[in-house]
């Protein structure tokens, strides 16, 4: 291994070391084993069985981090990540559903509801802590460019994940602003519906492989005057240019 892949792999995992990994879930050896798999990989992790608990926590601390399950005595997952996003705390936090629900409409919901990633049970931990580490990398990516401005009518809030067209704030779902940001951060650039797919939702773009053209449509529509900035490159994909 060269010193500069060796210094590298340093810098990442005393990354992760740094990030917080909370988990959500009424069956404490679910909780273990996950706990058990994240710690190995550098992670600090808070451990929740009930809901009160969990949102005791984070009024005082946001986690990196959530990993949610949905079956939830106390509460309804979908509602918990429905409220998370609704404040602006918690608006970019990585959110992972892991859930024994594994009907398509349940993973459809919990998509477009604002979560990074939907796991069904069972699972591989292997497999979910790395779904973090990309879940993660994503986040910081994003984080590294907070507001950008695109043909003097465009404004993105990166942080506080707010769209303005010539001054107006713009509603958008967050799969909507997260296709947005994208194709922002790389303008000129065409990304094909497979790889819009791919990063919006992962290994579960199989089952909504039809919805992007419909988001897009959205997302111009409510740019206004800014949806010609989103070109349809016919046969190919999408694009972001002025």
């Amino acid at each position: 291994m060269s010193y500069a892949s060796y210094i590298t792999q340093k810098s990442e995992a005393f990354q992760e070391m740094s990030k917080t990994i909370a988990v959500l879930d009424d069956e404490a050896d679910i909780v273990e084993l996950i706990s058990v798999h994240l710690k190995k990989a550098g992670f600090k992790v808070k451990e929740f069985l009930e809901v009160k608990g969990f949102f005791d926590f984070i009024e005082k601390e946001s986690p990196d981090l959530v990993i949610l399950d949905l079956m939830l005595p106390d509460a309804d997952g979908f509602e918990i990540c429905r409220y998370l996003r609704t404040k602006e705390k918690f608006a970019a936090l990585p959110i992972i559903m892991l859930t024994a629900r594994g009907d398509e409409t349940d993973k459809v919901l919990g998509l477009e509801l604002g979560a990074d990633d939907y796991i069904t049970k069972p699972f591989s931990p292997r497999e979910l802590v790395a779904r973090v580490k990309v879940a993660l990398r994503r986040q910081d990516g994003a984080a590294a460019l907070k507001r950008t401005e695109i043909g003097g009518v465009l404004e993105i809030d990166f942080e506080k994940y707010e769209v303005f067209v010539s001054g107006e704030r713009v509603e958008l779902t967050s799969t909507e602003f997260r296709i947005l940001r994208l194709l922002s951060l790389q303008k000129g650039r065409v990304y094909s519906r497979e790889q819009l797919l791919d990063h919006l939702w992962g290994t579960e773009k199989a089952v909504l492989d039809r919805t992007i053209d419909v988001h897009i449509k959205n997302l111009r529509d409510k740019l206004g005057p800014a949806g010609s900035f989103i070109k349809n490159i016919r046969g190919v994909g999408y694009k972001l240019e002025t």
